[in-house]
């Protein structure tokens, strides 16, 4: 059965994609997000050198982003193209990753849908910040309400597990090169390196997210929960934290200087 309307939504969809303006405006999401990325590794590295008040996460990526020079005007900027590279993934949520087929192309589909939430999200706490808010990570406030629930012992557990999987999934998309499914044209060697490295180092440090829920869980204590930035605290006061924390900051540096690759070779259908 024939459907019009849908196929209209699909050629207008191509057409965006298919637009020069959209795919730099990409590029620049891409770019904006590395350097979220390389300002993470760097609070990361201060954890490790001692610093105790540092915020290593994302939205504490940003805060440090508002506190340079011009930092209202580069955290808009950021926000723009977090939202830009949303879009992006829902477009290719809908009508991407056409060079694949079957079941692998229904899971990227729905991993884009995944990356989407994760980029607006982030461009939204961009944009709070940018106008005087607080952005906010939330893990610790989420465990809480989601122990309040009834069976909230085994959501916090599945919401780690999820955590988890992802986790495992960025890993094996640095271990198996699988990231060369998102980019257009061939990567130098030194270029997959830091495309392994970066991937792994991430999905490391998320894996680590994903133990402190389900600890919660385990242990019904909220507080044990929280975003990027408890993961790396918690590291920090492990045997060995400092140099575990630095190992991570390197990883968040080179998915950093991966998105930066990302941006030149980035495939749009």
């Amino acid at each position: 059965m024939d459907r019009p309307d849908l196929d209209d939504a699909r050629d207008k969809a191509h057409e965006v994609g298919d637009s020069t303006a959209y795919q730099w405006l990409v590029r620049g999401g891409l770019v904006a997000f590395g350097v979220v990325h390389l300002l993470v590794a760097y609070l990361a590295a201060r954890l490790a050198f001692g610093a105790t008040s540092e915020d290593a996460s994302q939205t504490g990526a940003l805060r440090e982003l508002a506190g340079a020079p011009l930092g209202p005007f580069l955290l808009w900027g950021t926000s723009l193209g977090l939202f830009v590279i949303s879009l992006w993934q829902l477009l290719s949520a809908f009508v991407g990753h056409l060079h694949l087929s079957g079941t692998v192309r229904t899971r990227r589909r729905a991993a884009s849908v995944g990356r989407a939430a994760v980029y607006g999200a982030l461009g939204w706490n961009a944009a709070s910040i940018a106008t005087g808010g607080s952005g906010g990570d939330g893990g610790d406030t989420a465990s809480a309400t989601l122990l309040s629930l009834p069976f909230g012992q085994i959501l916090v557990g599945l919401v780690g597990v999820v955590i988890g999987i992802v986790g495992v999934s960025q890993i094996m998309k640095g271990v198996r090169d699988k990231y060369e499914e998102e980019l257009k044209g061939s990567l130098s060697a030194a270029q997959k390196w830091v495309a392994r490295v970066g991937h792994v180092g991430k999905g490391a440090a998320i894996m680590i997210v994903a133990a402190l829920f389900v600890w919660a869980a385990w242990t019904y204590d909220a507080t044990s929960a929280g975003g990027l930035d408890t993961a790396l605290q918690t590291v920090r006061t492990a045997p060995f934290g400092p140099v575990i924390l630095l190992a991570i900051a390197a990883g968040f540096a080179c998915y950093g200087l991966y998105c930066f690759i990302w941006a030149r070779h980035a495939r749009f259908h």
